[in-house]
């Protein structure tokens, strides 16, 4: 997110000595974006970061390949690959291809330890729970139906004020997640068009440096390998810092789609974009005003793109058989729309109530046995006329 943010106490240049009222200096970090040409923050730090008592092997397994799956429309209810766990260890993998992987997650366990995750950008989709988002670059409140979007290299923890309920969806992006470029102008600010603004977006607020000396376990990701870094100094210890890149938030109710005269395509409820995928969602809005208009929408063949939708709340009028947690994946090369009877029920509604989280792939996505486990057999079925 290219919008500037200046916190705590930063020196009046970058990369020139900063002291302590000691006398000692503190440690700038630079946290660079495409080997130094693209968006940066800088932050200052009361000791060096890079101080490491030891480092492990860490394992965790969020799910083998489904090696012979087949080409075709799948519905499966994440809810039954649930695991206990904290927010990183209880993910359970999905979907993946070389651009991205989806988990799904109930989060049971709260955890000490921090988390980064080195190779890959995560939007992280809250389902539901409410807490906090802990970085070095401060403290954000966490809403139900937020998106979190944490760049690569951050470290941080999620805490949650009740863990009886907390479900997340989590987007994993090996290249930058970023506001859509037709949403800003040539200067970076969010155009008057755009289906969401700079005001609709929260940032950390950056607290008292934690300066405290023990042991502190960090568990890093690197693509499907972990590892645990045991630190000298809590990582939280930054007096200041600036730059373009940190976590920030947005709540999908803050999303303002658009309405046309007739059934508008699905690439305009985009929300975020990265490299070969962009992730769009579905939220209540008002229906096509033709007077001869059908809401539902149209039998489509996804020729360059696998799409998956990630239910979360509400009436979806395409489909029975819909509950919050189910995920369907509609292949490139299947043909899929609506079931039989629910174009002819569309027509003549005026709205609808639903809320959805959709990624579009435009390379194939690979599955893994949790969706051979907790998929609808029927599902390829669904369309036939009984």
């Amino acid at each position: 997110m290219p919008v500037y943010v200046q916190q705590g106490q930063i020196p009046a240049k970058r990369h020139i000595a900063f002291e302590k009222e000691s006398g000692e200096l503190y440690r700038e970090e630079l946290f660079s974006t495409h080997g130094f040409s693209n968006i940066y923050s800088n932050k200052y730090h009361h000791n060096m970061p890079t101080k490491a008592l030891a480092v492990a092997p860490y394992a965790l397994d969020h799910g083998e390949a489904w090696q012979d799956s087949l080409i075709q429309n799948y519905k499966l209810d994440s809810r039954q690959a649930d695991c206990d766990g904290n927010f990183f260890s209880a993910r359970n993998k999905i979907f993946y291809n070389a651009d991205v992987a989806m988990y799904t997650a109930k989060v049971t366990q709260d955890t000490h330890e921090f988390y980064r995750n080195a190779y890959a950008d995560e939007i992280v989709f809250v389902h539901n729970g409410e807490g906090t988002l802990l970085s070095e670059y401060g403290e954000l409140a966490v809403k139900q139906w937020d998106y979190l979007v944490i760049p690569r290299g951050t470290t941080y923890q999620l805490k949650f004020n009740d863990l009886t309920n907390v479900r997340l969806f989590v987007i994993e992006a090996y290249s930058m997640v970023e506001v859509p470029k037709h949403f800003r102008n040539e200067y970076g600010q969010m155009l008057e068009s755009a289906p969401y603004c700079e005001r609709d977006i929260r940032t950390p607020l950056l607290k008292d440096a934690i300066v405290e000396q023990g042991e502190f376990p960090l568990v890093s990701k690197f693509g499907d390998k972990y590892q645990v870094t045991t630190l000298e100094w809590h990582p939280f210890d930054l007096v200041g810092w600036d730059g373009c890149v940190y976590p920030w938030a947005f709540n999908i109710t803050e999303y303002a789609p658009k309405v046309g005269k007739i059934h508008l395509p699905p690439s305009d409820h985009i929300v975020f974009t990265a490299n070969n995928f962009v992730v769009c969602n579905f939220v209540p809005r008002l229906y096509d005003f033709h007077p001869q208009s059908i809401p539902a929408p149209y039998y489509h063949n996804n020729i360059d793109s696998d799409e998956v939708l990630y239910y979360v709340d509400g009436d979806f009028m395409s489909r029975t058989g819909i509950e919050a947690g189910y995920m369907t994946l509609h292949q490139k090369g299947v043909p899929h729309g609506p079931q039989p009877g629910k174009t002819e029920a569309s027509i003549g509604k005026t709205e609808t109530y639903e809320y959805a989280v959709m990624v579009d792939t435009f390379a194939p996505l690979n599955l893994t046995a949790h969706v051979k486990n907790c998929m609808s057999d029927d599902y390829n079925r669904s369309w036939i006329e009984s």
